[in-house]
């Protein structure tokens, strides 16, 4: 996998963004360099939590490794403590992530554009942001995952003693009451989107251990009332990535079932 490093000035932010790119290079060209598929890479747009930033996927596990197991692109943006949301007292990071950044990427580099080739994923904040976002665009991403997140939001404020979250919620929702409107409640968001035509396959895991399982449970529990499509799983484990590398390195392959088998093989 090639590594990029690469800030640019976002016209949404308003300042400088910053995130770090994975691109599949083990494709050798017979006239030299690599070979990049005709309508461009599966994408993944992976977003990372509250207490870290772009750069922990590469520190704490091998994200390039796992995706260049099956030819995936990967995009690490920055997010902040934004929750994903267009803050109240703060930056638009929803609009940022969700509008801009693709837009951004698919100019930039080699990626593919359908679809049915981009998806969206992250742990704990990163993964309320990505189930967020997906199931309120639906049409735009094939799948979505989350590990350990706070699924849940309008109970984030009881964890704000644990966590020191008052601040973050003040700044980010405007306030815990803000927590139950539709636009930041994916129990809503996943409400409305199984109606929908088009609409992403879900992934989702939580560490039995994890004070986010109970909000993690009841998330699964409403998705099958809906009989919407998701693919869950537990076991023992807690908040951290010691939980979270084995899982994702199970999230990249259930992605690459989503695209029909290997990708990296069947573009040799």
């Amino acid at each position: 996998m090639a590594f990029i490093q690469c800030s640019y000035y976002s016209e949404v932010l308003g300042f400088t963004a910053n995130m770090n790119v994975c691109l599949p290079q083990d494709i050798p060209h017979k006239k030299g360099g690599y070979a990049i598929p005709p309508d461009g890479f599966p994408t993944l747009y992976l977003l990372h939590g509250l207490g870290d930033d772009h750069t922990i996927w590469s520190r704490k596990c091998a994200i390039d490794r796992y995706a260049s197991t099956y030819g995936i692109a990967v995009i690490m943006p920055f997010g902040a403590r934004s929750f994903y949301t267009d803050m109240v007292y703060g930056s638009p990071y929803y609009s940022y992530i969700s509008e801009e950044l693709i837009n951004t990427c698919e100019a930039f580099f080699p990626l593919a554009k359908e679809s049915n080739k981009r998806f969206i994923g992250g742990l704990s904040m990163g993964g309320y942001g990505a189930f967020k976002i997906a199931l309120s665009q639906p049409h735009k991403y094939k799948a979505a995952f989350s590990l350990s997140a706070p699924l849940d939001i309008k109970k984030i404020h009881e964890y704000a003693h644990l966590l020191d979250l008052s601040y973050d919620i003040q700044l980010a929702f405007g306030g815990p009451e803000a927590l139950h409107e539709t636009p930041h409640n994916v129990f809503s968001l996943a409400s409305r989107a199984v109606l929908q035509e088009s609409k992403p396959s879900l992934y989702m895991c939580c560490g039995t251990e994890d004070f986010l399982y109970t909000d993690n449970a009841s998330f699964k529990s409403h998705l099958d009332t809906l009989g919407y499509d998701v693919t869950y799983h537990q076991g023992p484990g807690g908040h951290d990535f010691y939980y979270w590398d084995p899982e994702v390195q199970l999230a990249m392959s259930w992605l690459n079932q989503q695209l029909g088998g290997n990708m990296n093989e069947s573009s040799r």
